[in-house]
């Protein structure tokens, strides 16, 4: 597994768009509409209004037009995306939160506890995201194989790094048998800093356009595989046009 992001919900965009017309008093002009989904026949819009509270949000021509020359007129003028508000659960690897922590204004979070809960369940190979974790042949044209034969496995075979993985999981698990049995603080601490950074971890996040844009803008061609699965996300966002201006 590489990230996965659930339970989307947008929400602000009355205000955004009213808002971004209070400087020159146009709130005459706004176009907009916001449709029910009771009330939409297409499929669209349908799906906008579930991602927005059961009420679609159409844009029209005259708030579209305002809404992308704020969007390029730097982050004085586009702050009507801090308005526009996004949450959702996204479960991914440990090194990739990391990275996301960078992202601290205009940021909200809570994750499942690692202290608390590392024991409430067997660890297994799918809790990781390993898909990049080499194998046996697993680049036949620039092979390592000679490299994982000087440490030999139990059965003769070479040692690859997806086998270091499952044995480091058995390590885990052993730990976490022997902490629920005795409640011994030192076998929760094997856990605890043991645990690789592959390890996948799920948190609620809220978040604005305005981060999007900056997240879009600064990790799209990321070398992290999660980065880019997650600015495609960006990208099915409603009007994602604002946030990677990208028309």
């Amino acid at each position: 597994m590489s990230i996965k992001i659930e339970n989307v919900e947008i929400s602000g965009w009355k205000a955004a768009i009213r808002g971004a017309r209070n400087p020159m008093n146009s709130w005459s002009k706004s176009d907009s509409l916001f449709i029910s989904s009771s009330y939409c026949d297409e499929e669209e819009d349908f799906r906008l209004a579930k991602l927005c509270g059961g009420v679609a949000p159409i844009i029209k021509e005259n708030d579209h037009k305002l809404l992308m020359n704020l969007c390029k007129g730097g982050s004085e003028e586009s702050k009507w995306r801090r308005f526009v508000h996004v949450s959702m659960d996204i479960t991914a690897p440990l090194y990739w939160w990391k990275e996301f922590e960078t992202y601290k204004v205009g940021t909200s979070c809570n994750s499942c506890s690692t202290m608390h809960k590392i024991q409430a369940k067997e660890f297994t190979l799918e809790d990781f995201s390993c898909d990049h974790l080499g194998y046996i042949d697993w680049d036949k044209e620039h092979d390592d194989r000679e490299y994982y034969e000087t440490a030999i496995d139990g059965d003769g075979g070479p040692y690859y790094p997806i086998d270091l993985l499952t044995d480091i999981i058995a390590v885990l698990n052993h730990n976490r048998e022997k902490f629920l049995e005795t409640g011994n603080k030192k076998f929760w601490w094997q856990m605890i800093q043991l645990l690789p950074s592959s390890y996948n971890q799920r948190r609620t996040i809220d978040l604005n356009y305005e981060v999007l844009a900056a997240q879009y803008r600064q990790r799209k061609s990321h070398k992290l595989t999660e980065w880019l699965d997650y600015c495609n996300w960006i990208k099915s966002l409603p009007y994602s046009e604002f946030i990677t201006m990208e028309e």
